[in-house]
């Protein structure tokens, strides 16, 4: 469920493939070919940067956004392919997710992966602005029944399948554009109005999926998601200001503590930081306790996947602490080792629900 989570910080920031971990591989095969194609339909073109220094390469989320639509064929494969390849913690379809939902986690992920590339894999902010407005445009000649790129003829099939509503989509969009006018947060609660609608709804769109409709596992899920973001953030500090000059640290709580932004762009780590990051882990860990309400509420096929990315988040947090909440000195990060074993642990934990009949559908 919550392996869907892309957010404007970079819950994929990381894009290292982890296909090589076997509690990570996925049942079903890519077809290559056809996706292969996709790069016929957008040539590998270099876009202005925003400061000096080289120029980078267009991703292929970037390109492929305003391709022509071209097969439903080739389009599955394309976002398919996108959901094999990225994502830093865990693959964005486990072996823990029913076969039945693959393809459409996969139209998901891609639609919310090329969102956070256009506003953050594009170094003019202006021609972000530009690009997520024109996705915003198809976003929305999608719910008309008009399919303008490959990605909106797959996730056609997912919105039609499941009456997905657009709000969560044109949130996330709202959020990604956020990222290219605010830099800076003066309080808790700013910074989590920005995760309503740059993480909570991709919650609600995979329980859309999973045949959730209701506002009480909708409230549960923002508040893990939201946490999910949240640890992101804490993870991530000094690479937020280094190369997106972003800070999502609070700056009341800055001033609190008595941490600087100077003092975070040179990756200073001192006690005031440490209590500073102990006390956003504690309260982002309180949101993981109110979401875990959520488990007992979905059928033991959905709670599974959604436990792995709890405790994945959860798991962050504890690499915080491990490292004494130094986040400037080196990015916490789950080995493969231990994404294993919390894979293992869903599964079990699900097994352990089945025979004892403490599922709630």
């Amino acid at each position: 469920m919550y392996s869907l989570l892309v957010t404007s910080s970079g819950a994929v920031v990381g894009k290292t493939p982890v296909l090589a971990n076997p509690f990570l591989r996925i049942a079903f095969a890519t077809d290559l070919s056809a996706t292969a194609r996709m790069e016929t339909l957008v040539p590998s073109s270099m876009i202005p940067s925003a400061s000096p220094g080289p120029e980078r390469s267009v991703p292929e989320t970037v390109r492929a956004a305003f391709a022509p639509a071209g097969t439903l064929e080739a389009a599955r494969g394309y976002t398919r392919r996108l959901a094999l390849g990225h994502y830093e913690n865990f693959s964005v379809v486990s072996l823990l997710l029913p076969k039945s939902l693959r393809q459409d986690f996969s139209n998901v992920y891609a639609f919310c992966r090329t969102a956070d590339d256009l506003g953050d894999e594009v170094p003019d902010k202006k021609l972000a602005l530009e690009y997520l407005g024109r996705f915003r445009d198809h976003t929305r000649a999608c719910y008309e029944g008009r399919y303008l790129s490959p990605l909106f003829l797959a996730l056609s099939e997912t919105i039609q399948k499941y009456q997905i509503p657009i709000g969560p989509f044109l949130d996330l969009i709202d959020a990604f554009e956020q990222d290219q006018r605010v830099d800076r947060y003066e309080n808790f609660d700013q910074v989590v109005d920005y995760c309503r609608r740059s993480a909570d709804p991709v919650g609600r769109l995979v329980l859309y999926m999973c045949g959730y409709r209701d506002e009480e596992r909708q409230r549960l899920s923002d508040r893990t998601c939201t946490a999910l973001q949240l640890a992101n953030f804490w993870q991530d500090v000094r690479r937020d200001i280094i190369e997106r000059d972003r800070i999502y640290v609070p700056k009341d709580s800055m001033e609190q503590f008595g941490v600087t932004e100077e003092q975070i762009r040179e990756g200073r780590c001192d006690d005031n930081y440490r209590r500073l990051l102990r006390f956003e882990v504690d309260r982002t860990e309180k949101l993981f306790d109110q979401g875990d309400a959520l488990l007992p509420l979905l059928a033991p096929e959905h709670r599974r996947h959604v436990m792995l990315f709890s405790k994945g988040g959860r798991a962050v947090l504890q690499s915080i602490r491990r490292q004494n909440y130094d986040t400037l000195s080196r990015r916490p990060r789950l080995s493969k080792f231990q994404k294993g074993r919390l894979m293992l642990r869903a599964m079990t934990a699900t097994a352990a629900a089945k025979l004892t009949g403490r599922s709630r559908p």
